[in-house]
């Protein structure tokens, strides 16, 4: 599964880990994550994140 990057403050999302502490739970595609949930670190939404490349 592809990661995803906040383009604000570098925040990696992995679909991997998800956002439990937000209730995004592990194994959820970037696609699956609610659209009203923001970034953890910044608190930008999901508009600001562009696939990561590694």
């Amino acid at each position: 599964m592809k990661k995803y990057v906040c383009t604000v403050c570098q925040y990696v999302y992995d679909p991997e880990i998800g956002d439990p502490e937000n209730g995004v739970v592990p194994g959820t595609k970037w696609e699956d994550v609610p659209e009203d949930w923001t970034c953890p670190d910044c608190g930008a939404d999901k508009s600001y994140f562009t696939k990561y490349e590694e």
